[in-house]
């Protein structure tokens, strides 16, 4: 059944990262790996650019898991950091829970490693408590095409939307006239093609 535009809002929106973890971050190959860490700290980027609340949660970092990516750590050293014991969806731990509802934001952007488990297990649950969620495709990764496109399934069926890093910047920011050299760098600093696009854009704007 389909359902009405429900666009993200920069006033409603809380970022929810979860288990970017080292042994984990190995795990993706349904993305280049280079690619796929570009896309993640290009969420991250998107997160402070609109001041966008985050919590960063790791899965049993003290085990073959591992540690969070460290440029997530400096990039939010204030955030709300939950290390969970041992749960496996992370819902299931009751401070990462808290930390989102202490947000007061009903819009969550999840993105995490592996795509079936650490990102569906918390997108399903927080569908169940009636928060909308949009799941950063291309800065969740996982084993393959096949594990990955089940996971989608999964979730959109449960009412979850799918986007990719670059949709949520270009749905946030609404309108150019806000601010273009801000975002246009953004996307330069992760996209090698857009770089010229802001180079020409600088170049001509300097020129005037």
């Amino acid at each position: 059944m389909s359902k009405s535009y429900s666009r993200l809002d920069k006033d409603q929106v809380a970022v929810l990262l979860v288990d970017h973890q080292a042994g984990l971050m190995s795990l993706v190959r349904d993305i280049d790996p280079d690619k796929f860490k570009n896309n993640v700290l290009a969420l991250a980027d998107i997160a402070k650019y609109f001041k966008l609340p985050t919590i960063l949660t790791t899965s049993f970092e003290d085990g073959p898991n591992g540690p969070l990516m460290p440029e997530l750590k400096e990039m939010f050293p204030g955030a709300p950091y939950i290390a969970r014991p041992g749960q496996i969806n992370a819902w299931d731990n009751e401070d990462f829970v808290k930390a989102i509802k202490a947000t007061g934001k009903k819009q969550l952007l999840i993105a995490g490693v592996v795509t079936e488990v650490c990102v569906a297990f918390p997108a399903l649950s927080a569908l169940a408590e009636d928060f909308e969620v949009f799941v950063v495709t291309d800065a969740s990764g996982t084993f393959n095409e096949v594990t990955r496109l089940a996971a989608w399934d999964r979730m959109t069926a449960a009412g979850a939307q799918l986007m990719s890093w670059f949709g949520v910047a270009a749905e946030l920011h609404r309108d150019w006239r806000n601010d273009v050299v801000g975002l246009g760098t953004l996307f330069a600093n992760h996209i090698p093609d857009y770089r010229n696009l802001i180079n020409s854009y600088n170049a001509a704007s300097a020129a005037k």
